[in-house]
């Protein structure tokens, strides 16, 4: 690709990302299969320091290709938008990462239909945090904790069902840092509208 072809990548603030580039693909490939009015953008970085190089990064770049319909046009910079706005909606490598640590990473049982099973318990697990986090954690940095933080603060948090006037009621250790946080989440989920 001709070096006048990249262009400087954006963070996530929208300043100028260091290390980073991004280009157009899509007039050096085949597209005839696509849909029409697909474009293909590329971004090349310098893996972070520490990262353990691959055999596809080429000269020390690593390279990473998505597909958009968003037009062209809007002159010099379009394609660093593009690409940052893709970096913001992808989630799908936090969820694949979330999932290991939460037991996608080993297949414990022996059998392939109760590993069947362990997987699809791991996928409702990844499920019911991700759901806890949107709805019940929506306007705290609990928000984007990862798994092991949630299980380390919020879910192995002490507590005991108390039966008592017809209710039913959890009590947590008052002095369990989290334990505000955990009644505020209740809290949240009890007041949402029936589905």
């Amino acid at each position: 690709m001709p070096k006048d072809a990249w262009e400087v990548a954006y963070d996530a603030g929208g300043g100028v990302r260091d290390g980073a580039w991004v280009a157009e693909l899509t007039g050096m490939l085949d597209l005839s299969s696509w849909p029409r009015g697909m474009r293909v953008i590329v971004r090349k970085e310098r893996p972070h320091p520490g990262a353990q190089l691959r055999f596809t990064d080429i000269d020390g770049h690593r390279f990473t290709c998505f597909v958009t319909g968003t037009r062209p046009g809007g002159g010099r910079g379009q394609l660093a938008d593009l690409e940052l706005r893709h970096r913001r909606r992808a989630r799908c490598e936090d969820r694949i990462r979330s999932a290991k640590d939460t037991g996608l990473r080993s297949l414990p049982l022996h059998g392939f239909a109760a590993n069947q099973v362990w997987l699809e318990l791991v996928a409702l697990a990844c499920e019911l945090m991700a759901w806890t986090q949107m709805l019940a954690l929506h306007d705290d940095p609990a928000r984007r904790w990862e798994p092991k933080r949630l299980r380390l603060r919020l879910f192995s948090a002490a507590g005991r069902l108390v039966r008592g006037g017809r209710r039913i009621r959890l009590r947590l250790a008052g002095q369990w840092r989290w334990a505000g946080l955990i009644a505020a989440a209740i809290t949240r989920l009890q007041t949402l509208p029936s589905p």
